[in-house]
């Protein structure tokens, strides 16, 4: 027992000079960052082959493919819900985890039955599977996060927890990389299917960490509710329509991103080698600066700035890239943009964002945070897709879609502003009324002595 102590004690000053973590905190983060890997590496794992089923099912299908991915998640997400009204969190996340498991062996057994050429349609559903796949399992991943930590310690823990996301993301696409032509793609979805189920029992160790705000036991009762209360809620809820405009605007503005990518890319490389290389690069410099900005800024922010100006963050840069397209759409400043943008919200952006949830109440956790990063997203998605080419008709080039951009991106910045004070005022009113609570309850303890 004192040698564990001894680690513990020579361990923690060391972890501290990369997160601001308390001794009692240490077993959650951990489970939190390899349950964030697990969960990146599963979904990497079978990136590429969806992307494959894509390219297989022809380009000019895949606006229609989005279409579907938007109508499968309504259906998705009020199934959730369902689910979250009646079971604990702890029953509800490993079974909506198994389902996808067993959608994966569904899939194994029609691609190994099936010849080659009649293997289309299956591609186009496991496409739009794998997209809801993709942003569902990563939502429940955040909605259980910001139930079990509070305010404070999303602010000092979450991006620590991303670097697991981020490794995972690497690990995942290696292994796809790496294996795919000695073990083939049905193997590959059995591996993202164990990695989806160790991912799973993370939630079974979970142990909730002490804070000044939440006790050490969080009620694991059934959430309850209506399978509808996440729209209705987001409807109804101010801080919450803030929220669902600020992921609207963040997945326009990366659709027009990405339709600039994909036309000066086109227009500079002919080579369909060299323009695959070309974004393979672009993809380890994101995953490169992502890594050091987790480890060794994003934490500061959060706590230096506070959540609002550090969501505000991403928004500027974006104001800023899309200018810079708009005066000028060269290779260099699409590499520079793309990169920092790309890095900018998946070490910057999203701890932030995913602490906004943190202050709201259990049901608006799962299920309006569940809308927000399923439906509200893909929403984003379909306005972006179909805008470039209405903005193409229209005669606009890179420069204009460009200048189009750059005032919704402002637009977006002083949306993170409001979140961010609305936040601070939703995290003091819940301290207060804890506080509250826990002295009525000393009260009432003294009174019966």
């Amino acid at each position: 027992m004192n040698n564990d102590n001894q680690s513990r004690g020579s361990f923690l000053p060391l972890l501290r000079k990369a997160v601001d973590v308390r001794a009692e905190e240490i077993r959650a983060l951990f489970l939190g960052f390899l349950y964030y890997f697990l969960i990146l590496s599963s979904y990497y794992v079978i990136r590429p082959i969806r992307d494959d089923f894509g390219a297989a099912g022809g380009i000019e299908n895949l606006p229609w493919m989005f279409t579907g991915t938007l109508v499968t998640m309504l259906i998705a997400n009020a199934l959730f819900s369902a689910l979250v009204a009646k079971f604990s969190r702890r029953r509800f996340i490993p079974i909506a985890y198994r389902f996808f498991i067993s959608n994966l062996l569904i899939f194994l057994v029609l691609l190994a039955a099936l010849s080659k050429n009649n293997q289309i349609w299956v591609g186009r559903v496991f496409f739009v599977w794998t997209s809801v796949f993709n942003l569902f399992v990563v939502s429940v991943f955040w909605a259980f996060m910001v139930d079990v930590f509070s305010s404070d310690q999303g602010k000092r823990l979450f991006a620590f927890i991303s670097i697991g996301g981020t490794l995972g993301a690497i690990v995942g696409a290696s292994i796809t990389a790496g294996l795919v032509q000695k073990i083939g793609t049905l193997n590959l979805l059995l591996i993202s299917a164990v990695l989806l189920e160790l991912s799973a029992q993370c939630v079974r160790f979970f142990q909730v960490p002490d804070s000044e705000i939440k006790k050490k036991v969080i009620e694991e009762t059934p959430v309850g509710g209506g399978i509808w209360a996440g729209v209705l809620h987001n409807l109804s809820s101010p801080y919450l329509l803030g929220i669902s405009a600020y992921m609207l605007l963040y997945a326009i503005t990366s659709t027009l991103l990405y339709f600039q990518q994909v036309g000066i890319a086109a227009s500079v490389f002919t080579d369909r080698g060299a323009r695959t290389a070309f974004f393979a690069r672009v993809d380890l410099l994101v995953n490169v600066l992502t890594i050091l900005l987790q480890a060794f800024v994003t934490g500061r922010l959060l706590k230096w700035l506070g959540v609002g100006v550090t969501l505000a963050i991403l928004p500027a840069l974006s104001v800023l890239g899309f200018t810079g397209m708009g005066i000028k759409p060269a290779l260099a400043l699409l590499v520079i943009f793309l990169t920092v943008r790309r890095a900018g919200n998946f070490a910057i952006a999203r701890p932030a964002r995913e602490t906004l949830f943190t202050v709201i109440s259990r049901e608006d956790k799962y299920k309006a945070k569940n809308f927000i990063d399923t439906v509200v997203y893909r929403t984003g998605d379909q306005i972006g897709a179909w805008a470039s080419p209405a903005l193409s008709w229209l005669g606009l080039g890179l420069t204009g879609v460009s200048f189009v951009a750059a005032p919704i991106a402002a637009v977006w910045l002083f949306i993170s502003l409001w979140l961010g004070r609305k936040q601070i005022a939703m995290s003091h009113d819940s301290e207060l009324s804890t506080f509250h609570s826990a002295t009525s309850e000393v009260a009432l303890s003294a009174d019966a002595h």
